[in-house]
């Protein structure tokens, strides 16, 4: 036999109008309902259940230990079934149910963090997917629409396709201290191609050998922090972005190589709509706001 609640939704909040109010009266006020019914409501309920929920003492309405531990678990059911019916409302109305942001590993995420700070209470029960994306896995992503945001390095937009500048990343070659190129006073690009190079693995399903992989000698990862700590162990050198290296740098931890040409590489960032014409409306409020957090920095 299939399971049939003993209790509506109804009665639940009916129940936490009466406790947070103060009492039936104040309740029946709030909720535009007779007292009566309120009563009547809560008794059926404790009925139900077969659990003393509330008790009055005077005009006031108090909790049981078994009513504390009762409401508590239905504040968290009631705010299931409104983010639910909430959620139905928005997809009605096109508010997209999901919002899938492509961001390319050299992208200093903080920044998109922020306008996620910000568009949380708008989101309307949106949920995110942040994909981190290298090289032409970026480009991938915009052209099979597999995202509605990409950030992607302005080289790896495809074209027909318009990108809204966000910022720059330096990249940096760098080495563990404990290195032997972190002795060098001076190195250049033929000497560097010399030594084993760790590169950042490539996300499209069908990778190209693009980028500044001179270096005959790689050992391929998945993302920066296995970089780093490869680093830290003194095997290889790696590009890395600025703001993931600056305190490592300041502490002694790696060492920025003293390249006599091409001593940094500046990647230009850019966010891309792969699909304008049926972006969502909660895709358009979080692209607002991340170009407005741009604009402030």
């Amino acid at each position: 036999m299939p399971y049939r609640p003993k209790s509506t939704m109804e009665q639940w909040r009916i129940l936490q109008a009466v406790v947070d109010a103060g009492g039936y009266a104040q309740a029946a006020d709030l909720l535009n309902k007779s007292q009566s019914s309120l009563n009547h409501a809560v008794a059926k309920l404790q009925y139900q259940l077969g659990v003393e929920l509330l008790e009055v003492k005077g005009r006031k309405a108090f909790l049981t230990p078994a009513g504390e531990v009762m409401l508590r678990r239905s504040r968290l059911l009631t705010q299931q079934i409104e983010d639910l019916e909430l959620l139905a409302s928005n997809i009605n109305v096109g508010w997209e149910p999901e919002i899938r942001i492509a961001v390319e590993l050299v992208y200093p995420k903080q920044i998109l963090y922020r306008a996620l700070a910000k568009f949380h209470p708008l989101s309307r029960g949106s949920r995110i997917q942040i994909i981190d994306t290298v090289i032409t896995g970026s480009t991938e992503m915009i052209l099979e629409h597999k995202a509605d945001l990409v950030i992607a390095a302005s080289p790896s937009v495809p074209r027909g396709y318009i990108g809204e500048p966000l910022s720059v990343t330096q990249m940096f070659p760098v080495v563990g201290k404990n290195h032997s190129l972190a002795q060098q006073s001076s190195l250049d690009l033929n000497e560097l191609s010399q030594h084993l190079q760790i590169v950042i693995r490539d996300t499209a399903s069908k990778p190209k050998d693009v980028g500044w992989l001179r270096a005959e000698q790689r050992w391929t990862v998945n993302n920066f922090f296995e970089a780093i700590d490869i680093l830290k162990n003194g095997i290889g050198f790696c590009w890395l972005p600025e703001f993931l290296i600056c305190d490592l740098i300041k502490d002694g931890t790696l060492k920025r190589l003293p390249m006599t040409q091409s001593s940094a590489r500046a990647v230009p960032l850019a966010l891309v709509t792969p699909k304008e014409e049926t972006l969502g409306p909660g895709s358009r409020q979080l692209r607002e706001l991340l170009l407005a957090e741009h604009k402030n920095e």
